[in-house]
């Protein structure tokens, strides 16, 4: 069931939204060349607790079961899509690009944000999908109004992917977000018939999160049991923003 959200929970999704962009802010600052990824999660850690909120993501046990996640920021580099894990042994090196996936609790809401970073000098094709994946994310959030469709949302996003030569990832998804950290409905960032049945009310918080391939729209799942990447080692590309379904359109809650 997708649930709405109330005036009051909206802002506290608003003043969760500016923690979680400021901590993206600082983490993506410190993304450089000999950079060990475990002092990135570290930092967010600190960030996250210092503003009186809490990691959405550490300890997360996806269906309630297993081994909770261990790091309070995702963080996947070139080929790695989601769900990337932090350690002392990975290490940024000059030309990665990486993806800094963090969510955070505030008042007992959640918002979830994705950021990507070029580590010092970036190939032309890295710089590509960087720039075309976060324009996929804006014309897909331009769709969004009260009214339209989820599946508005997702041609939009597909269509300008494969119009710049790639290919969406389509076994993973956004969500919607606000009293957990995924909740319906699943947001696909490809044409389904079945996002037309999903019309878009005031109220509705969404994690949109295109994620974009260089080449085949076919993924893995790593031996660590977390990090999915893409099946043909290949680059990838993944923004996100929560935001609200407004009377008028849509409002970004993690906008930095």
């Amino acid at each position: 069931m997708i649930s709405l959200k109330s005036k009051k929970e909206i802002e506290a999704m608003r003043e969760g939204g500016r923690i979680l962009a400021e901590v993206l802010r600082r983490v993506s600052h410190e993304a450089k060349p000999g950079t060990k990824t475990s002092d990135l999660d570290r930092l967010a850690r600190e960030l996250i607790f210092s503003s009186g909120a809490r990691p959405a993501f550490l300890g997360y046990k996806p269906g309630g079961s297993g081994e909770g996640y261990p790091a309070a920021v995702c963080i996947s580099v070139n080929d790695e899509i989601v769900h990337g894990l932090p350690g002392e042994k990975k290490i940024l090196f000059e030309g990665d690009i990486v993806k800094l996936d963090c969510g955070v609790e505030y008042k007992n809401i959640f918002t979830d944000a994705t950021v990507m970073v070029g580590v010092g000098k970036i190939s032309k094709k890295a710089e590509k999908i960087m720039r075309v994946t976060k324009e996929c994310l804006e014309l897909g959030i331009g769709e969004i109004r009260p009214g339209a469709t989820l599946n508005e949302y997702a041609k939009a996003v597909e269509n300008h992917a494969r119009e710049k030569g790639f290919e969406v990832v389509r076994d993973l998804v956004g969500h919607g977000v606000g009293h957990a950290v995924h909740e319906a409905p699943q947001v696909f960032n490809y044409a389904d018939p079945r996002m037309k049945k999903i019309i878009l009310r005031e109220g509705m918080a969404l994690a949109l999160e295109p994620m974009v391939n260089e080449g085949t729209f076919e993924i893995v799942l790593s031996e660590d049991g977390w990090t999915y990447l893409t099946r043909d080692g290949k680059l990838n590309g993944h923004w996100e923003h929560t935001i609200v379904v407004t009377k008028g359109g849509c409002e970004i809650i993690t906008d930095l």
